[in-house]
């Protein structure tokens, strides 16, 4: 899924045309993967994931700074569990004026893998309140590389496609939340909202 996105962006495909099959593509998934967040109950109403409209302001070609401190952090994914994760470079953007940043991290689990994890504004009235991710490696949501680039310290960073983890979904599932300096006090609206509560097992 992401990788056809990847394709289609770095071929020349229109962004929201890509999006819009991006998109498609999910909700199928979650309505008939066998590993797909929701249980059976919750698949047998799915109608599809809410999203705000897509939003060109809220796409961004940024520089990975990897001359950033390697900090180790010990990140909650619920009220009792945790997971460790290393800082590996830092991007910088602008939002409706405001000069934000957010880390990218290692993940010390399954292998290893880059993660972007962040809340913002819209949280937890238009988004889900644990914030939303941007992309992490180790299942597959691959970052966006800039067309013509081979350097990978230049990526595009499309809040359009930031979803939920999947503990938005059901609370069966565990999820690594963002830390205190990926919580931004600008709204991104863009990518996934906030699921109706009828979407949540009831078990």
């Amino acid at each position: 899924m992401y990788r056809e996105r990847n394709q289609a962006i770095l071929s020349g495909a229109d962004p929201v045309a890509a999006w819009e099959r991006f998109r498609a593509v999910r909700d199928d998934l979650f309505a008939h993967h066998p590993q797909s967040a929701l249980d059976d109950a919750q698949r047998s109403t799915f109608q599809g994931l809410p999203y705000f409209a897509y939003n060109a302001e809220m796409r961004f070609i940024v520089d990975i700074d990897t001359n950033v401190e390697p900090t180790r952090l010990s990140v909650a994914m619920n009220a009792d569990e945790s997971m460790t994760m290393t800082t590996v470079g830092r991007v910088h953007f602008v939002v409706e004026g405001e000069a934000v940043s957010l880390s990218i991290y290692w993940l010390e689990v399954y292998g290893g893998g880059l993660f972007l994890p962040f809340r913002d504004a819209t949280c937890p009235v238009e988004s889900y309140g644990g914030g939303r991710y941007l992309f992490d490696t180790i299942k597959g949501s691959d970052f966006l590389a800039v067309p013509g680039e081979r350097d990978w310290k230049r990526i595009i960073l499309d809040f359009n496609y930031a979803y939920n983890p999947s503990c938005a979904y059901n609370d069966r599932w565990i999820c690594p939340l963002a830390p205190i300096e990926n919580r931004l006090v600008v709204p991104i609206r863009a990518g996934e909202k906030k699921q109706q509560l009828a979407l949540r097992s009831a078990a």
